[in-house]
């Protein structure tokens, strides 16, 4: 299989984490390569700075699908489920610091206060 002409969805919705040149940081999902032309074309293929991930991508019909918007799909789910679990920091940022308590030991040990606890 060859690539699909502009399509670009593996230079797109991956995450990069090695650098790029015009991307020391790499890349992050959903964001497209600066290496990426106006016709979608990498501009650093065939070249040793092209990074190894970019280099181990090979279309394929699972992966590509039967058009642009299948493969910025499948690439999409494809980088949810395989990114790192997020730390507890980046929970409570997604919560916007709404963090409460939770129940003490005592009372999930042994009920509710207002209950009859169990005995020792």
């Amino acid at each position: 299989m060859e690539c699909r002409i502009g399509c670009a969805a593996c230079c797109i919705a991956p995450s990069i984490s090695s650098p790029i040149p015009g991307m020391p940081g790499g890349k992050p999902a959903g964001v497209p390569c600066v290496q990426l032309d106006a016709a979608g074309r990498c501009q650093i293929f065939g070249r040793p700075e092209r990074p190894a991930v970019c280099l181990s991508l090979r279309p394929e019909p699972a992966m590509c699908g039967a058009s642009r918007s299948d493969a910025m799909a499948h690439l999409t789910a494809l980088e949810r489920l395989t990114r790192p679990a997020p730390v507890l920091a980046e929970i409570a940022a997604d919560t916007q610091g709404a963090v409460t308590p939770g129940p003490s030991v005592a009372a999930s040990a042994h009920g509710s206060p207002n209950r009859n606890p169990r005995p020792d």
